[in-house]
């Protein structure tokens, strides 16, 4: 897993997302993400996050172990 293969992906989701994403261990299985939609807007933090989820579908049950999450509408 790779920072290219889940930009790519949230892109589809949120195309006007802003995104910043750190491996936090080298190894692609860890990772932070800074992520800035209009797909937000009026949405709880829970249900922002869950979109963020959702579009990740099922790596986060395999290749991605953990995510640490900032959302926020522009």
């Amino acid at each position: 897993m790779n920072a290219i293969e889940i930009e790519e992906r949230l892109k589809t989701h949120f195309p006007d997302a802003q995104l910043k994403l750190t491996d936090l261990t080298g190894g692609g299985d860890h990772w932070q993400l800074a992520i800035t939609s209009s797909e937000f807007q009026g949405k709880s933090l829970v249900a922002q996050h869950q979109l963020v989820y959702k579009a990740l579908g099922d790596w986060m049950l395999g290749p991605i172990h953990a995510l640490a999450l900032t959302t926020q509408a522009p």
